[in-house]
């Protein structure tokens, strides 16, 4: 079975979109948009562990959630691929 895709928006406060989470996401800076697997996982580099892309901020005690540079040129929206 294929897994699914979530599409989330940019300001979302969850782990997916947030600029400390080193996980697999695809990041759209024109739409403002990052997708990723609906099951996925990346590693938190403040707390140093693994959290899901879809944790939200106010469920980490020690979460520090800065958002996704804006878009500069080409490149920033692959940046994250």
């Amino acid at each position: 079975m294929a897994e699914g895709r979530l599409i989330l928006p940019w300001e979302l406060r969850v782990c997916a979109t947030c600029s400390f989470w080193d996980g697999e996401r695809r990041v759209d800076g024109d739409a403002r948009l990052v997708v990723v697997a609906e099951a996925c996982a990346g590693e938190c580099m403040l707390r140093g562990q693994d959290t899901p892309c879809t944790l939200s901020g106010k469920h980490l005690n020690l979460c520090d959630w800065e958002p996704l540079p804006e878009a500069d040129g080409p490149d920033a929206s692959a940046a994250e691929e």
